[in-house]
């Protein structure tokens, strides 16, 4: 069960740590020292319960919702776009951080920011749910299960990891030129990931 375990840790390094807007907005959000341990707990609970949901058997059913995908697409597309202008705002505003700053974010915005960034992107329901869920089905009971642990440890590694980094590298950030870099690639990660859900909406 170790071996499969640790299988299932790989698997879900490989489909969390590959750039998309979670990792984009834990990292920037690490870097401003604006809840930065809140906002992992949430990105990594939340693909807990998907990968829950996926080695338990609801992969297939959600991936044959089309009017599901549909909604979660747009709203998705949508929520990132915005976001994507709010970061390019702040690429050309130029915003800087002292060594020790932190940011005036409310709580309750980090929240429901955090949530928006993992709830409302398609791409999270097909790496965890989907992809996931239908690779620990090749694996007996209760393989599949220990698949899904390893999963989940790897998504809480890796968002802790990302926002602690993140943290660690706000001195950097004293520049507004550095802060200028980083806004623009997240704006950018944004507007890609966007684009690529609409066109996965002509596909469907």
């Amino acid at each position: 069960m170790l071996l499969t375990f640790l299988k299932g840790f790989g698997v879900g390094s490989g489909l969390i740590i590959a750039i998309g807007a979670q990792n984009a907005f834990v990292l920037s959000q690490g870097v401003k020292k604006n809840h930065y341990i809140i906002i992992p707990l949430i990105c990594a609970v939340c693909d807990a319960l998907l990968i829950i949901l996926g080695v338990t058997g609801m992969g297939t059913l959600v991936a044959s919702s089309k009017s599901l995908s549909l909604i979660a697409g747009i709203g998705g597309a949508v929520f990132l776009f915005i976001y994507g202008i709010r970061s390019f705002r702040s690429a050309l505003k130029g915003d800087s951080l002292s060594a020790n700053q932190t940011t005036e974010t409310s709580l309750k915005i980090a929240i429901l920011t955090t949530l928006g960034v993992t709830l409302l992107n398609p791409h999270v329901y097909l790496d965890t749910v989907i992809l996931l869920g239908s690779i620990s089905s090749q694996f007996k009971p209760p393989g599949h299960i220990f698949f899904g642990a390893g999963a989940v440890l790897a998504s809480f590694v890796w968002f802790f990891s990302l926002s602690l980094g993140g943290k660690m590298l706000a001195p950097l950030f004293t520049k507004k030129s550095s802060w200028r870099i980083l806004d623009t690639l997240v704006g950018c990660t944004m507007w890609a990931i966007a684009l690529s859900v609409i066109k996965g909406l002509f596909i469907l």
